[in-house]
């Protein structure tokens, strides 16, 4: 018998284009808003008779051809002819200005997130959302599923008025366990009447999703989220090694398995050697060494350790990355480090991706990474019905 498909939102709304409403809709998307059959989202949106009349890119830019910390610049379209907006690091009023310039009265979303607090795509949303609220502009969310499942949410929460930044503009926890229209629902009902805004949201919702399966439950083809992301394995590991990113530990970009794969040149073999004795659930370790193409070390060839995850239901990605930071602090002091800040942004970064400086202090004052884990809850424990839009599992929560 066949496997039941998970029906995305725009496949949804292409059964009934009337959803979406509006007179001249903008359509915030890249190369991951596709169709079940891989079409771009905008010319199937197109071909159904909305009247889409500009495009708006994030970070990667609309067709994914650049790598983090970049976006293709403002161009047009070359298979709709449309003009395309971007967004990226815009908000505020150089956000509102390129949204009233655009002249669109409907603004819909559709990309596919990855379940991590520090993915900027929802950020970009995020940022959206508040313009269209100034604006005037109504907002739809196009869904898809959550990539790591929505059963349960772990780590830290995020404090906004410390670590604020385009890695997180609100308080969500790393592993939010929601979709985009979930997390849509949670910042139109919660944070942007805080701020004292209202948007005209809608959500035009999945079926078939399966909250306690992970993407490979929803039968969809993975479609690699960003240049760095090519496989699911290599989300859920993103979920903790991203936090790498902000220490002189490469996270294995620049090679054929980002955040799967980290080493630095003062790595040796007792690091694959102490985290193979750790027992953590759900990955194993491989001593391996690489060279990066680009990023750190680029060019150089270094020694680490490949993480093999072997179960993804009993692989918990942030005390994961504890253990790692635990024992490359360890083993190499005076060697591993946190990268400083760099302007616009002074602050450390490794501080904006955990969501406060507790954790960098506690590893330089030589206490216990491990110890500051929150632990995981399920999802149900943390949103309320205002938000959720699809029925949870019930696995227990990792202590």
């Amino acid at each position: 018998m066949t496997a039941q498909r998970t029906r995305t939102g725009i496949e949804v709304a292409l059964g009934d284009p009337q959803v979406i409403q509006g007179t001249r809709v903008g359509l915030l998307t890249n190369f991951t808003g596709t169709t079940p059959d891989l079409g771009r989202t905008a010319d199937a949106l197109v071909a159904a008779g909305v009247p889409v009349t500009a495009l708006f890119g994030p970070e990667h830019g609309l067709n994914g051809s650049v790598q983090a910390g970049q976006s293709e610049t403002d161009a047009l379209d070359a298979r709709t002819g449309l003009p395309i907006f971007d967004t990226y690091l815009r908000n505020g009023d150089e956000l509102d200005e390129l949204v009233a310039a655009s002249g669109v009265d409907t603004i819909v979303f559709d990309m596919q997130d990855l379940g991590v607090r520090f993915y900027t795509y929802i950020w970009s949303m995020y940022d959206c959302m508040q313009s269209a609220a100034r604006t005037g502009v109504r907002f739809v969310v196009l869904d898809r599923p959550n990539p790591l499942g929505g059963a349960v949410v772990s780590g830290p929460g995020l404090d906004v008025a410390g670590y604020g930044s385009f890695v997180g503009r609100a308080d969500i926890r790393l592993r939010h366990g929601l979709t985009a229209g979930e997390l849509a629902r949670l910042f139109a009902g919660r944070h942007l009447p805080a701020q004292g805004l209202r948007v005209d949201l809608d959500v035009v919702p999945m079926s078939g999703w399966d909250a306690a399966a992970d993407f490979d439950g929803t039968h969809l083809p993975w479609v690699a989220p960003s240049p760095n992301m090519p496989t699911l394995d290599t989300a859920f590991a993103y979920c903790g090694t991203g936090l790498f990113e902000g220490t002189n530990l490469s996270e294995g970009r620049g090679t054929t398995r980002p955040f799967e794969t980290l080493g630095a040149p003062y790595v040796d073999e007792r690091l694959a050697a102490r985290l193979r004795g750790t027992g953590a659930p759900g990955v194993l370790f491989r001593e391996v060494w690489f060279t990066p193409t680009f990023h750190k070390y680029a060019g150089e060839t270094i020694r680490g350790v490949q993480l093999h995850v072997t179960d993804r239901s009993a692989y918990d990605p942030v005390a994961t990355a504890l253990t790692v930071l635990d024992a490359v602090a360890d083993l190499y002091p005076g060697r591993f480090a946190f990268l400083p800040g760099e302007d616009p942004e002074p602050g450390h970064p490794f501080d904006r991706l955990w969501g406060s400086a507790r954790l960098r202090e506690a590893v330089q004052a030589g206490r216990p990474a491990s110890a500051l884990n929150p632990g995981t809850e399920a999802v149900e424990a943390v949103y309320g019905d205002d938000v959720l839009l699809y029925p949870r599992g019930h696995r227990a929560p990792s202590a």
